[in-house]
């Protein structure tokens, strides 16, 4: 029985019109998003900007996610920052707060040696949540390679991984070198890392198309391939977008498009010039099977 399972929506950080975070359309769309079936929910991650919150509206924007989940659904928290001091505080406050478990990334300031990568997460495990480590070796340094994962493992509550390689290869590994569980970090891979033994999906196009996310995964999951199929190739235009450095405008507009409309995006991170967003909402309404509206 895997402890994350399901589709876990890396949430976007709602921002009103002069970028400050809004707290109340932060609860009212994590509870649109449990109302329409995810399983989880996990503020604190890249998708989320937490890179660009103060201290104090990184410890609100976790604790309005909790009370919006109110123990619906589990909610994991990205502790992701500079130093293993600052991540091991972060992972205590999530922890303190109500959280069901961590994302966690290696050391991410530069290129760590293998005993440092194990201390980083030997002091994550030591908070006493469940975690799951996240490997992204292309915005990141480190590879979590599937024999280093093998040793990560060993620490008590280092559960799974969070797979963002593009390798759906990695999961097979993973599962036989291992005793984590994998949950897929990547949009365009959701339907084949399910039926490759993925037991979650870490997903970005669901924070506007929930509904069609969780069908996706849970096809995956089942191993029915002809529905899956079709719907993943009208999803997989969207997904495309999160694997892309302009991930967070893409999904925030989409998410517009769905009727949930988050706000803007922080500095340095602009809009989108108008040809890209017209290609999202021609890539949404395709998903959608609806006519582009002028």
């Amino acid at each position: 029985m895997a402890y994350f399972d399901g589709v876990y929506v890396a949430l976007i950080t709602p921002f009103d019109e002069n970028q400050e975070v809004d707290y109340q359309r932060l609860q009212t769309f994590c509870k649109w998003l449990i109302d329409q079936g995810v399983d989880g929910l996990i503020p604190g991650g890249s998708l989320g900007e937490y890179a660009t919150l103060e201290e104090t509206e990184r410890v609100k924007v976790v604790e309005t996610v909790i009370e919006a989940a109110a123990g619906r659904v589990p909610v994991m928290v990205g502790t992701g920052a500079p130093s293993t001091r600052q991540v091991t505080k972060w992972a205590r406050h999530a922890k303190d707060a109500g959280a069901a478990g961590l994302m966690a990334l290696p050391p991410i300031n530069y290129n760590p040696m293998k005993h440092e990568i194990l201390a980083h997460y030997e002091a994550l495990s030591d908070v006493g949540l469940p975690v799951i480590a996240y490997n992204n070796p292309h915005d990141y340094p480190t590879d979590l390679t599937p024999d280093l994962l093998k040793e990560i493992g060993q620490f008590e509550n280092i559960v799974g991984v969070k797979e963002f390689s593009g390798d759906v290869r990695r999961v097979h590994d993973i599962l036989e070198k291992t005793n984590l569980e994998v949950m897929i970090g990547v949009d365009d891979l959701a339907f084949e890392g399910a039926l490759s033994g993925a037991t979650g999906w870490i997903s970005g196009v669901p924070n506007a198309l929930p509904v069609e996310g969780c069908e996706l995964f849970h096809y995956g999951r089942k191993g029915e391939i002809d529905k899956g199929l079709a719907l993943y190739r009208k999803l997989l235009p969207l997904f495309h977008y999160d694997a892309n450095p302009q991930l967070v405008q893409s999904i925030k507009y989409m998410a517009k498009l769905a009727g949930q409309d988050c706000g803007p995006t922080r500095p340095p991170r602009l809009p989108l010039p108008d040809d890209y967003y017209a290609s999202i909402k021609a890539d949404f309404h395709y998903a959608k099977g609806t006519a582009i509206s002028q």
